[in-house]
């Protein structure tokens, strides 16, 4: 009778002690959520995870283990992780029987495969002895000697049964991988105390976070771990372009055109002729090369050929420029045109017109002298009604006492 007594009392125990930290939420059906390639960078090169099947691990979990969560936990996380080039490896703890050996390296650390992890996995079965979760991550440090690049450490546990050694020992990580070593940690369960434990080892390693099981095991949830661990943000640049011409500022040569207006790859409004008159701008937008223009970009007999109040005649000191002008037209045989004739406002619109028409006349008896064909070009004046100055000033009065050169398309 007193053997049954303390037998049922055994049991008793033993069941309150499997069920005092165990968690009692079931597990969601798991479909991977996709993280889209385009819209992320890789921001680490190695990792490794580390999984505790210390006897703690092996408590109730409604119909499961400890460890058969823990292990499906860092299944979704193999599934979810994008197609990245990882160097991956998984360590458990402790080995248990007669071995000297606290932890294992179960798989890698070698080039990452999905299938190869999720191998490796499903052979954690059993769960019993100590925790040393100290000496795994001892271990992890003498894996990671060799490796280049960043490290993502992520620690799966209960978090019981181990004071304040893996602490320490992720400071000393710490101390030994500087910057590139971050440690993540997956709190299985709801034990305070492992909670508390995971919480500053997680610190320790400065730039990681602590998670529990419960949080990541939704897609959703697991691929914001990933996202975390692997990943970060692509960063867009914002490109700039002010006034609309389809080039950024910072390659924008003339950063305020006018809208609507054609401009080059460097963002200056377009010069189809080459006269220095932009094409929205330009009133002859196909003079030839060489041609002296105005501030429309017509071909204008300017300077010393501007005509005298009320004169017609060609002064001997244009005939440099007139030259030129003949010069182009015997390079373009092709050209031809109407020779314009223009006045300013002084005087009646009738006399100014019959003005304009003697000055265009003037230049076209000049060129045929020089040997360019009648044909070629025809005479028109427009008296008064097309100034390119104000007629209040005497300069520009002066300035529209002139005659162009108009190519005929």
């Amino acid at each position: 009778m007193r053997k049954k007594f303390w037998k049922g009392l055994f049991s008793l125990i033993t069941s309150i002690l499997l069920i005092g930290c165990a968690t009692q939420k079931p597990q969601a059906p798991f479909e991977a959520q996709v993280l889209p390639a385009d819209q992320y960078m890789q921001k680490v090169d190695n990792f490794m995870v580390i999984l505790d099947k210390s006897r703690s691990m092996g408590e109730g979990y409604e119909n499961q283990r400890k460890l058969t969560y823990a292990t499906e936990i860092v299944s979704r996380m193999n599934q979810t992780i994008p197609d990245l080039k990882l160097t991956g490896a998984l360590r458990d703890f402790p080995l248990g029987g007669f071995s000297r050996e606290k932890s294992r390296l179960v798989y890698g650390l070698t080039a990452y495969s999905k299938t190869e992890l999720e191998d490796a996995l499903q052979k954690l079965k059993t769960a019993s002895g100590i925790s040393p979760l100290a000496a795994a991550m001892d271990a992890a440090g003498a894996d990671f000697k060799s490796t280049q690049g960043d490290i993502a450490l992520i620690i799966v546990s209960d978090g019981k049964d181990m004071a304040k050694a893996p602490v320490v020992a992720a400071e000393n990580l710490k101390d030994l991988f500087g910057e590139r070593l971050c440690i993540h940690t997956v709190l299985v369960g709801d034990c305070s105390k492992g909670k508390k434990v995971m919480e500053e080892v997680a610190r320790a390693g400065e730039c990681g976070v602590s998670v529990s099981a419960d949080d990541i095991a939704s897609a959703e949830g697991m691929a914001g771990f990933v996202e975390t661990v692997f990943l970060e943000k692509r960063i867009e640049k914002v490109v700039t372009d002010s006034d609309g011409d389809g080039v950024p500022d910072c390659r924008d040569k003339c950063p305020n055109t006018p809208k609507g207006v054609k401009v080059d790859k460097e963002g200056c409004p377009l010069d189809s002729d080459g006269d220095g008159v932009p094409d929205h701008l330009d009133e002859c937008p196909d003079t030839p090369k060489g041609a002296t223009v105005n501030s429309v970009g017509c071909w204008a007999l300017k300077g010393v050929v501007l005509f005298d109040f009320n004169k017609w005649d060609i002064k001997p000191e244009a005939h440099r420029l007139l030259d030129e002008v003949v010069a182009i037209l015997k390079k373009n045989p092709e050209i031809k045109g109407v020779i314009e004739g223009h006045t300013d406002s002084i005087g009646s619109e009738e006399y100014n017109q019959g003005l304009s028409e003697k000055r265009a006349q003037a230049v076209e008896k000049y060129i045929e002298e020089q040997g360019i064909d009648a044909d070629r070009y025809t005479v028109k004046g427009y008296g008064e009604s097309k100034p390119i100055a104000s007629n209040d000033t005497a300069e520009g009065q002066q300035e529209n006492r002139r005659v162009e050169l108009r190519r005929l398309r």
